[in-house]
């Protein structure tokens, strides 16, 4: 599985952006997809999970701002981020994770200034 994050840039406290990765390979539809996060000077973290089956898990610190969906037609994961926060500010990384294995994209870069 090859993986291909866009949708970062540079967003205003409290606006919107919305990231999306693309999935080469057949087994997209059997993965756990996920998205990532790395600020600066600290460690990579979990923001958001959706399985096979679309049960979704979101991070305490971005739950209720953010939502992870997917489209197995398409081979495409989103998150879709309101009300930003500086704070939000990092690379962001999809992961896809079928059996024992695990592929991640490159990363896109998201920052929250005014």
């Amino acid at each position: 599985v090859q993986l291909q994050a866009s949708g970062g840039g540079l967003v205003q406290p409290g606006g919107s952006l919305r990231l999306s990765c693309a999935a080469s390979g057949s087994i997209f539809s059997r993965c756990t997809m996920a998205w990532y996060r790395q600020a600066p000077g600290k460690q990579r973290e979990l923001v958001a999970t959706i399985l096979s089956g679309g049960s979704t898990n979101i991070a305490d610190s971005v739950k209720g701002r953010f939502t992870i969906s997917r489209d197995n037609a398409k081979n495409t994961v989103s998150l879709q981020m309101n009300g930003l926060k500086p704070e939000d500010t990092a690379v962001y990384y999809c992961k896809a994770a079928y059996l024992n294995a695990a592929y991640w994209g490159q990363g896109t870069q998201v920052t929250v200034s005014s």
